[in-house]
């Protein structure tokens, strides 16, 4: 899902962050009539796509054509901007709260698929899923929506966020503002590469060591089932290191009932369910095959800081949040010291990893006030 900062710490092994401990539930149904299931998500993904009036375009950015998103605000031209970068494993849908709500205020909101989620283009190579790849992608589609000339306010998820902290470590004139969300800023260790510390420590089941085989887990995806592999990362919310050992993971039993959460609805879910099941989990993977390419390539911004006004949020529930070694970088200063500018971290009590959609409302307002400021 994703990789937070405790590569940066140095009492590295009392610092690491948790992922989910259950994984992934029953095998898909053989007997499924799947022409017939395949039509029906695809007819709800249509009505999804339409949802409040967003308008879809592909743009062509940094070499690649990219689905993009948009919400307009009062249409005047002159609307500030807010571009929403997702996580894994959502898509621009994910922000569909966030651009309903904060159209109606006035904004202009911009929410594209990441380079190999969705409906933008997904390229072969792994090494093309790096910061800088994704980073550039980010910087072509602010200038093609501004015209080149002016910084828009970002808000982030899960990698999302990361990819934010990277673009306004790289570009921080393209930024006005922003609001980060679950994944903490995690500064360059240049003593620790990052998988094969992982490895060290967790051994190979680790689900990050477990991604980096290209096609391994793909396939391993594919015979669980894309909405089953969907469902349970799109509910978990109780922190704990994940293994995943080859036939042998963490599932509920085989009849066990699966209540979706009040805030991801069946047609939630079969959006998603659609877009992965035509593009599959590679792009997404791929990500995190290119962490150690990212420790590489970012040598230059070992101790840069972070240079632009920052909310950030995250739930008491988030994993990363209880992460052993995050509440004291919080608290201890650390992160003021990382992030000079940061305005204010703001931990909402009940919600897990997936706050914005849990509780949208609460963390609208959070994001209106902030960039509010800078109107």
């Amino acid at each position: 899902m994703f990789l937070c900062r405790y590569l940066s710490l140095s009492r590295f092994q009392n610092h690491l962050p948790l992922r989910f401990r259950r994984f992934l539930g029953r095998k898909t149904d053989p007997t499924v009539d799947l022409s017939t299931l395949h039509e029906n998500q695809t007819n709800r993904q249509e009505k999804m796509s339409r949802l409040d009036g967003v308008e879809h375009k592909t743009l062509k950015v940094n070499g690649i054509n990219m689905h993009v998103a948009e919400k307009p605000g009062s249409g005047s031209g002159e609307d500030p901007i807010i571009l929403f970068i997702h996580g894994f494993p959502e898509l621009w849908y994910t922000w569909r709260h966030q651009m309903t709500a904060l159209s109606s205020l006035g904004y202009r909101t911009i929410a594209p698929d990441l380079r190999g989620y969705g409906d933008t283009e997904a390229p072969e190579r792994v090494e093309d899923y790096t910061y800088l790849n994704v980073v550039g992608d980010m910087v072509a589609l602010i200038d093609a929506v501004t015209g080149g000339d002016k910084a828009v306010f970002v808000v982030g998820h899960d990698w999302g966020a990361m990819i934010a902290w990277q673009l306004c470590q790289y570009r921080p004139e393209k930024v006005k503002a922003l609001v980060n969300m679950s994944v903490l800023f995690s500064p360059r260790n240049p003593d620790r590469v990052p998988v094969p510390t992982l490895r060290h420590v967790f051994g190979n089941d680790y689900y990050i060591c477990r991604f980096q085989k290209p096609g391994e887990i793909e396939a391993e995806f594919k015979n669980i089932g894309t909405e089953n592999v969907l469902k349970e990362f799109l509910t978990y919310k109780t922190p704990g290191p994940l293994y995943l050992p080859k036939d042998k993971y963490f599932k509920r039993a085989e009849n066990a009932a699966f209540a979706l959460p009040p805030w991801l609805t069946q047609e939630d879910l079969d959006y998603y369910v659609t877009k992965y099941h035509k593009k599959g989990f590679t792009g997404p993977i791929n990500y995190y095959r290119n962490i150690d390419r990212n420790w590489e390539l970012t040598a230059p911004w070992t101790g840069a800081k972070i240079h632009v006004p920052v909310k950030f949020i995250v739930g008491d529930q988030d994993l990363t949040y209880n992460s052993p070694g995050a509440k004291e970088y919080i608290n201890g200063g650390g992160f003021k010291r990382d992030v000079p500018l940061l305005d204010e971290t703001v931990v909402i009590k009940g919600l897990g990893h997936f706050l914005h959609e849990e509780n949208p409302d609460v963390i609208n307002q959070h994001i209106h006030s902030f960039f509010h400021k800078f109107l």
